[in-house]
């Protein structure tokens, strides 16, 4: 008789370059991308994202080299969006999309993480836009998003996981209910990243049980609640917030891992869940010591210790 109890999920730790400071594409204050390969191996993490389009190769038979002599496998490419401006800017999307939806493919990795567009500047903090959608930029963002979600599906075979971002519009537990509330389970997944979602006051753990059929990916990060109170107080835009140090090494921040681990391995299904501690800028020398205690500390977890 076949037994029905599901089997054990795996959670699939990884890093990626947000985790060694690395926010754009070029950058002087940022480290050399192969001594981010480099590091994030000798850490002891398998799985990597491409970050910035532009920071890692991208021809795709170079980085399978660069990648596969270091032991690192790709689990997602990303890319940002302003889709609640609606079809006038589907073009000049699909051009940004479309490169990476190939690169990230081409490398075997299933997933593609959508960060909306922010509506103040993550560097300088310039307001561009106002911090609330009106109904129709809420339509627009939605609609467009699940016609992404087809498109990506369709012509690259990936799957869009959308992530709440601290100075975008889906960034509360609000906007993150009413964005999922309207759109297509088939065509839209959650990238949660449990640090946006703790610096913008949401909880990890109710969100995996309210909308456990809509994880599709986990971003682990922790924020240092000291920090985020002055932020949210003195309304400091993420970069500066970030220089500050509002995100933190685990585990001295929120939310605590454990738990969000603990809810996601009972999902039942397969998960990666890829650290990303925001440090920009940092030293060149910084991002390695953090990595390696990060992950001896998640191999203590016990949800992540059955991972791949």
């Amino acid at each position: 008789m076949t037994s029905s109890v599901p089997s054990p999920a795996r959670i699939r730790i990884g890093s990626a370059p947000d985790s060694w400071g690395v926010w754009f594409p070029d950058d002087p204050r940022q480290v050399p991308w192969d001594r981010f390969l480099d590091e994030v191996s000798e850490a002891g993490y398998e799985w990597i994202e491409l970050g910035p389009y532009g920071y890692l190769p991208t021809d795709a038979a170079r980085l399978k080299d660069e990648t596969a002599r270091r032991g690192l496998t790709v689990s997602a490419g990303t890319v940002f969006t302003g889709l609640h401006h609606g079809p006038d800017v589907w073009d000049r999307t699909w051009e940004h999309v479309a490169g990476i939806a190939a690169l990230t493919r081409a490398m075997g990795a299933e997933h593609l993480v959508v960060i909306p567009s922010f509506w103040r500047d993550d560097k300088t903090g310039e307001v561009l836009e106002d911090r609330t959608l009106t109904a129709t930029q809420w339509r627009e963002l939605t609609t467009q998003t699940e016609r992404l979600g087809h498109e990506v599906r369709e012509r690259y075979g990936l799957r869009i996981v959308v992530h709440p971002h601290a100075d975008t519009h889906v960034d509360t537990e609000e906007n993150v209910n009413r964005f999922l509330d309207a759109t297509d389970p088939e065509l839209v997944s959650l990238c949660l990243d449990t640090g946006h979602y703790a610096y913008c006051g949401g909880d990890s753990v109710k969100l995996i049980e309210t909308y456990a059929e809509r994880i599709g990916y986990l971003h682990l990060k922790q924020v240092d609640p000291e920090i985020l109170a002055d932020v949210v107080a003195n309304e400091v835009p993420f970069g500066p917030a970030v220089a500050r140090g509002v995100m933190c090494e685990p585990p001295g921040g929120v939310p605590a891992l454990e738990p969000v681990l603990e809810a996601a391995r009972a999902l039942h299904r397969d998960l990666f869940a890829i650290v990303e501690q925001d440090m920009y800028p940092c030293p060149p020398d910084k991002p390695l010591p953090i990595a390696r205690r990060t992950r001896e500390f998640l191999r203590a977890c016990g949800p992540a210790r059955s991972s791949t």
